[in-house]
């Protein structure tokens, strides 16, 4: 692990104590989760699943065989109910015609899987990552809103950065670990959760305070 990935690391090790980041119980609800957290908050997200789950619904051949009307109101406290509908039809058309389950395509190589799971229309890179990691525990770096904040407040990318860059930056530096991308990422949700607002950040009060950057990176801002 790179001095830089490693220190911040450490930090926020010594600050959070985080067991359990995504809270879902099978690798179909983060499946689900995953594509319902686009432009949503978590707590609606969570309606959603709740829902689904009171019924019953949160197994892969019944959320496959449910008709479209039937999943957008279910889905509709996510928001943008009609599209994430066929975002997330898409994504079961497609484990199921490819692999028939998610057990199935959790056996598939994690670069092979990516490729194929962004030519799904409706999944982005985050999305992709997303359930690389958290559904099938795969060691694939996800970078959200997040992470780009706390990285770009100390100057080690530009705010344009792309995606694909900041994800090779993590995985470069760190050994490629599941739980250590997991536990990494919950961290980072934790600290700007708490100190690295979007608004008016805590930065005075915050643990990265004392994070020192390398020369090769820009002085914290």
């Amino acid at each position: 692990m790179s001095n830089t990935f490693s220190k911040l690391y450490q930090i926020l090790s010594e600050k959070y104590t985080l067991d359990v980041w995504w809270e879902s119980e099978t690798p179909t609800e983060i499946i689900v989760g995953a594509i319902l957290m686009h432009n949503a908050s978590w707590n609606n997200v969570r309606k959603a699943l709740d829902a689904l789950k009171r019924e019953r619904l949160l197994d892969f051949q019944t959320l496959h065989a449910l008709p479209s009307a039937i999943l957008t109101e279910y889905i509709r406290p996510a928001g943008l109910a009609q599209v994430k509908t066929r975002r997330l039809q898409n994504l079961l058309n497609f484990i199921d015609e490819k692999y028939g389950s998610v057990e199935a395509m959790a056996n598939e190589e994690t670069d092979t899987l990516r490729a194929a799971l962004l030519g799904v229309n409706g999944v982005g890179e985050e999305t992709a990552d997303s359930i690389l990691l958290y559904a099938l525990r795969k060691p694939a770096f996800v970078v959200d809103a997040y992470t780009r904040r706390i990285l770009s407040r100390h100057g080690l990318i530009d705010k344009s950065a792309r995606y694909g860059d900041i994800k090779s930056k993590f995985e470069s530096a760190l050994p490629a670990d599941t739980e250590l991308f997991d536990h990494f990422h919950g961290l980072m949700v934790e600290l700007c959760k708490e100190y690295c607002l979007k608004n008016n950040p805590r930065c005075a009060e915050c643990p990265l305070r004392t994070w020192e950057i390398p020369p090769a990176g820009l002085p914290p801002k």
